[in-house]
């Protein structure tokens, strides 16, 4: 099985992917795991004209395209987000919009496989929940106009440097457990 592990940041060595690094070493022993980094793809914002509303592809041609190919490939899909302002940073914002091609509200859109499970990874700095929870409702939001299942979330407040990390290595670690769980009942299916 493939797990792909979204680094939403496009801070390559902060916080979130100290946390996306974690979750793809524990991922690795049951899973061919990819790791990536939203600042690795270069697409432009959507431009709202909706032509892909009428022909299912973006008349834009660049990395949007091939990230969604990773999200095609993967069985398993962890988006790892710090809180920008209170939801995710514009970068992958700028990705799920670009996704409209693939979105279920419109007739024809594209499709990734079916049977893909999803995960969301929130992290900010403050101490509240409240906006953890506005980041998983937006990746959750997203995985869902996918067709890919929502099957687990993990918040973590208090979480600025990557030092910070370190201190929440238990909770990391039991999310990846359930996730490994889920993965083996799919085998065993």
């Amino acid at each position: 099985m493939n797990a792909l592990i979204l680094n939403c940041s496009p801070v390559r060595d902060g916080a979130t992917a100290a946390i996306a690094g974690i979750i793809a070493r524990q991922l690795s022993g049951r899973f061919e795991v990819r790791s990536l980094c939203i600042d690795d793809y270069r697409f432009a914002f959507c431009r709202g004209c909706r032509r892909c509303h009428q022909t299912a592809e973006c008349v834009m041609h660049d990395d949007a395209a091939r990230l969604m190919g990773e999200f095609a490939r993967a069985d398993t899909i962890v988006c790892v987000s710090p809180s920008y302002w209170a939801d995710v940073p514009g970068q992958f914002k700028a990705f799920i919009d670009r996704c409209t091609p693939w979105c279920n509200t419109h007739e024809p859109h594209a499709a990734i496989p079916a049977g893909k499970k999803g995960y969301a990874v929130a992290l900010r700095t403050g101490p509240g929940m409240k906006e953890c929870e506005r980041i998983i409702g937006t990746i959750e939001h997203f995985y869902g106009h996918l067709e890919i299942a929502c099957c687990g979330h993990l918040g973590l407040t208090g979480v600025e440097y990557r030092e910070a990390v370190e201190a929440r290595w238990g909770e990391i670690g039991d999310f990846c457990r359930r996730i490994m769980e889920e993965g083996r009942k799919t085998d065993e299916a």
